[in-house]
Protein backbone atom coordinates (compact mmCIF):
# COMPACT_ATOMS: atom_id res chain seq x y z
CA UNK A 1 0.00 0.00 0.00
CA UNK A 2 1.39 3.58 -1.49
CA UNK A 3 0.40 6.88 -0.77
CA UNK A 4 2.00 9.97 -2.07
CA UNK A 5 2.92 12.63 0.72
CA UNK A 6 3.28 16.21 -0.54
CA UNK A 7 6.84 16.58 -0.38
CA UNK A 8 7.34 13.89 -2.82
CA UNK A 9 8.72 11.60 -0.85
CA UNK A 10 6.51 7.77 -0.93
CA UNK A 11 5.50 6.88 2.21
CA UNK A 12 3.95 3.19 2.98
CA UNK A 13 2.54 1.25 6.13
CA UNK A 14 5.23 -0.97 7.68
CA UNK A 15 4.46 -4.45 6.50
CA UNK A 16 4.44 -6.63 9.01
CA UNK A 17 5.11 -9.74 7.45
CA UNK A 18 8.95 -8.21 6.17
CA UNK A 19 10.13 -7.44 9.44
CA UNK A 20 11.46 -11.31 9.71
CA UNK A 21 13.81 -9.70 7.01
CA UNK A 22 16.07 -7.08 8.95
CA UNK A 23 16.25 -9.35 12.65
CA UNK A 24 19.57 -10.03 11.50
CA UNK A 25 20.63 -6.52 10.94
CA UNK A 26 18.49 -5.24 14.03
CA UNK A 27 20.35 -8.13 16.27
CA UNK A 28 23.85 -7.09 15.21
CA UNK A 29 22.86 -3.25 16.39
CA UNK A 30 21.55 -4.18 19.45
CA UNK A 31 23.95 -6.17 20.40
CA UNK A 32 26.87 -3.57 19.46
CA UNK A 33 24.18 -1.23 21.68
CA UNK A 34 24.18 -3.70 24.98
CA UNK A 35 27.26 -5.13 24.45
CA UNK A 36 25.44 -8.73 25.49
CA UNK A 37 23.80 -11.48 23.76
CA UNK A 38 20.55 -11.77 26.04
CA UNK A 39 19.75 -8.04 25.98
CA UNK A 40 20.49 -7.48 22.73
CA UNK A 41 17.47 -10.47 22.26
CA UNK A 42 14.89 -8.44 24.93
CA UNK A 43 15.98 -4.95 22.81
CA UNK A 44 14.81 -6.56 19.25
CA UNK A 45 11.84 -7.87 21.00
CA UNK A 46 10.93 -4.96 22.57
CA UNK A 47 11.42 -2.96 19.54
CA UNK A 48 9.31 -5.36 17.30
CA UNK A 49 6.80 -5.43 20.52
CA UNK A 50 6.74 -1.80 20.16
CA UNK A 51 6.41 -1.35 16.76
CA UNK A 52 3.73 -3.72 16.10
CA UNK A 53 1.30 -2.12 18.41
CA UNK A 54 -0.07 0.11 15.74
CA UNK A 55 0.78 0.87 11.75
CA UNK A 56 3.30 2.91 11.73
CA UNK A 57 3.77 5.43 7.88
CA UNK A 58 7.56 4.79 7.07
CA UNK A 59 8.33 7.62 4.29
CA UNK A 60 10.67 6.36 1.69
CA UNK A 61 11.55 3.03 0.40
CA UNK A 62 13.77 1.27 3.28
CA UNK A 63 12.15 0.08 6.37
CA UNK A 64 15.45 -0.08 7.78
CA UNK A 65 15.83 3.00 8.75
CA UNK A 66 12.83 3.28 10.49
CA UNK A 67 13.35 -0.03 12.32
CA UNK A 68 16.88 0.78 13.40
CA UNK A 69 15.85 4.39 15.19
CA UNK A 70 12.88 2.29 16.42
CA UNK A 71 15.73 0.21 17.48
CA UNK A 72 17.73 3.03 18.83
CA UNK A 73 15.14 4.99 21.07
CA UNK A 74 13.72 1.72 22.45
CA UNK A 75 17.53 1.31 23.91
CA UNK A 76 17.63 4.84 24.80
CA UNK A 77 14.00 4.79 26.60
CA UNK A 78 14.75 1.68 28.20
CA UNK A 79 18.60 3.42 29.56
CA UNK A 80 16.60 6.41 30.68
CA UNK A 81 14.15 3.85 32.70
CA UNK A 82 16.89 1.92 34.29
CA UNK A 83 18.93 4.98 35.49
CA UNK A 84 15.35 6.31 37.33
CA UNK A 85 15.21 3.13 39.21
CA UNK A 86 17.16 2.07 42.38
CA UNK A 87 19.46 -0.25 42.89
CA UNK A 88 18.85 -3.26 44.56
CA UNK A 89 22.40 -4.49 44.76
CA UNK A 90 25.82 -4.11 43.49
CA UNK A 91 25.76 -7.69 41.81
CA UNK A 92 25.63 -7.61 38.23
CA UNK A 93 23.68 -10.33 36.55
CA UNK A 94 26.39 -10.92 34.30
CA UNK A 95 27.98 -13.19 37.33
CA UNK A 96 25.18 -14.77 38.76
CA UNK A 97 24.53 -15.98 34.81
CA UNK A 98 25.38 -19.72 33.81
CA UNK A 99 27.81 -19.36 30.86
CA UNK A 100 26.50 -19.53 27.23
CA UNK A 101 26.70 -23.05 26.05
CA UNK A 102 25.91 -22.23 22.51
CA UNK A 103 28.62 -24.56 21.28
CA UNK A 104 30.08 -21.87 19.01
CA UNK A 105 32.71 -23.53 16.45
CA UNK A 106 35.45 -21.31 16.98
CA UNK A 107 35.71 -20.40 21.01
CA UNK A 108 37.98 -17.80 20.70
CA UNK A 109 36.28 -15.80 17.85
CA UNK A 110 33.22 -16.23 20.17
CA UNK A 111 35.07 -14.80 23.05
CA UNK A 112 36.67 -11.58 20.84
CA UNK A 113 33.25 -11.03 19.79
CA UNK A 114 31.92 -10.55 22.97
CA UNK A 115 34.90 -8.41 24.19
CA UNK A 116 35.02 -6.13 21.03
CA UNK A 117 30.71 -5.40 21.43
CA UNK A 118 31.16 -4.56 25.16
CA UNK A 119 33.93 -2.55 24.16
CA UNK A 120 31.33 -0.77 21.28
CA UNK A 121 28.84 -1.03 24.30
CA UNK A 122 30.73 1.40 26.34
CA UNK A 123 31.71 3.93 23.73
CA UNK A 124 30.09 7.48 24.84
CA UNK A 125 26.69 7.34 22.82
CA UNK A 126 27.69 9.58 19.43
CA UNK A 127 30.84 7.43 18.44
CA UNK A 128 28.60 4.19 19.68
CA UNK A 129 25.73 4.84 17.29
CA UNK A 130 27.77 6.03 14.17
CA UNK A 131 29.75 2.30 14.96
CA UNK A 132 26.68 0.41 15.08
CA UNK A 133 25.00 2.19 12.10
CA UNK A 134 28.01 1.83 9.62
CA UNK A 135 29.87 -1.60 11.00
CA UNK A 136 27.61 -3.23 12.68
CA UNK A 137 24.77 -2.72 10.80
CA UNK A 138 26.09 -2.00 7.63
CA UNK A 139 24.79 1.32 6.50
CA UNK A 140 26.39 3.73 4.71
CA UNK A 141 28.11 6.83 5.90
CA UNK A 142 25.11 8.45 3.95
CA UNK A 143 22.16 6.69 5.61
CA UNK A 144 23.71 6.56 9.15
CA UNK A 145 23.86 10.52 8.75
CA UNK A 146 19.90 10.42 7.60
CA UNK A 147 19.51 7.99 10.20
CA UNK A 148 21.36 9.86 12.88
CA UNK A 149 20.17 12.99 11.82
CA UNK A 150 23.57 14.48 10.95
CA UNK A 151 25.87 15.28 8.18
CA UNK A 152 27.78 12.31 6.40
CA UNK A 153 31.15 14.17 7.71
CA UNK A 154 30.49 13.94 11.20
CA UNK A 155 29.60 9.93 10.91
CA UNK A 156 32.99 10.06 9.26
CA UNK A 157 34.78 11.40 12.19
CA UNK A 158 32.82 9.82 14.64
CA UNK A 159 33.49 5.81 12.84
CA UNK A 160 37.14 7.39 13.13
CA UNK A 161 37.23 8.21 16.84
CA UNK A 162 35.21 4.82 17.65
CA UNK A 163 37.51 2.95 15.57
CA UNK A 164 40.40 4.06 17.31
CA UNK A 165 38.77 3.54 20.85
CA UNK A 166 37.91 0.07 19.92
CA UNK A 167 41.09 -0.11 18.61
CA UNK A 168 43.00 0.49 21.63
CA UNK A 169 40.44 -1.10 24.12
CA UNK A 170 41.72 -4.27 22.55
CA UNK A 171 45.12 -3.78 22.26
CA UNK A 172 45.90 -2.96 18.85
CA UNK A 173 47.21 0.41 17.38
CA UNK A 174 44.36 3.11 16.74
CA UNK A 175 44.60 4.25 13.15
CA UNK A 176 46.89 7.02 12.20
CA UNK A 177 45.68 9.60 9.68
CA UNK A 178 48.56 10.73 7.41
CA UNK A 179 48.41 14.14 5.56
CA UNK A 180 49.68 14.18 2.15
CA UNK A 181 51.49 17.15 1.57
CA UNK A 182 50.81 19.04 -2.46
CA UNK A 183 53.78 19.34 -4.46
Amino acid sequence: MTCEASSDTRSHVLDPEGLPDHIDRLYRAAYALCGSRQDAEDLVQDTYARVLRRPRIVHGDADIYYLLRALRNTFLSQRRAAARRPRAADVALEELALPDRSGSADPPSATEAREVFAVIAALPDDYRDALVAVDVAGLSYGEAAKLLGTREGTITSRLYRARGKVAEAMGAQPPVCHRVADG
